[in-house]
């Protein structure tokens, strides 16, 4: 007898949508630092430092997410570093953040006035002084918004890890519609779950983009 969908499976796709969560912070946390190296190599006065930036973000962005899973899942192993599911999702989708938010982030740091600059190196501060005590905190201003919105992204990409065999909310969705053979009820019911986690980061990016832009007509 098939089973019908049921509170077992609701709990299921909540467990599954807590691993979503784990990979999302983890990815978003790992990503966030190498993408704020990125942003920093990419404004570098070295002009390789530059390209080689660059270039990591051009190869990045050109890869497919999914052949990044696909390569840290078996291409890992293949070379003798043994991964679990979630460590190949994890470094996959660091590279694949880190160099969104590199680039993103490169941007408002460029977006800082120039006046900025000249003030912070009239301070007679070293470059790193300069530009973590000066540039830096007036770039994570106007790159908050954005970068929550980017969040959702990151939500949303998770669910490419189940084909590696990393049970989040989409795998969980699969599992029980390959048991229940209910495949509307089962993914509308994982669509509200994503929509959930998603929808309160959209709300929250909209307002710090309207906050913004209040703080800039006022200035």
């Amino acid at each position: 007898m098939v089973p019908t969908f049921g509170f077992i499976h609701i709990q299921f796709l909540l467990e599954g949508a807590i691993w979503t969560v784990i990979l999302s912070v983890c990815a978003f946390l790992g990503g966030g630092l190498m993408g704020l190296l990125i942003a920093l190599l990419r404004i570098s006065p070295i002009p390789f430092v530059r390209r080689l930036a660059a270039w990591y973000i051009e190869l990045v962005q050109g890869i497919p997410l999914l052949v990044l899973l696909f390569t840290g899942y078996f291409g890992l192993p293949a070379i003798g570093v043994p991964v679990s599911p979630l460590l190949a999702a994890t470094i996959s989708m660091t590279v694949w953040v880190g160099a969104y938010l590199g680039e993103f982030w490169r941007g408002s740091l460029e977006a800082v006035p120039k006046a900025q600059w000249e003030a912070a190196e009239c301070l007679a501060l070293t470059r790193w002084q300069r530009m973590f005590k000066v540039i830096v905190p007036q770039a994570v201003r106007n790159a908050t918004p954005g970068t929550v919105g980017f969040m959702v992204q990151i939500i949303k990409n998770t669910s490419l890890a189940s084909a590696v065999s990393f049970v989040d909310l989409t795998r969980a969705g699969q599992l029980i519609n390959n048991s229940t053979f209910q495949p509307f009820v089962t993914f509308v019911a994982v669509a509200i779950i994503y929509f959930l986690l998603c929808f309160p980061l959209s709300v929250l990016s909209r307002r710090l983009e309207r906050r913004m832009a209040r703080g800039m007509a006022k200035a």
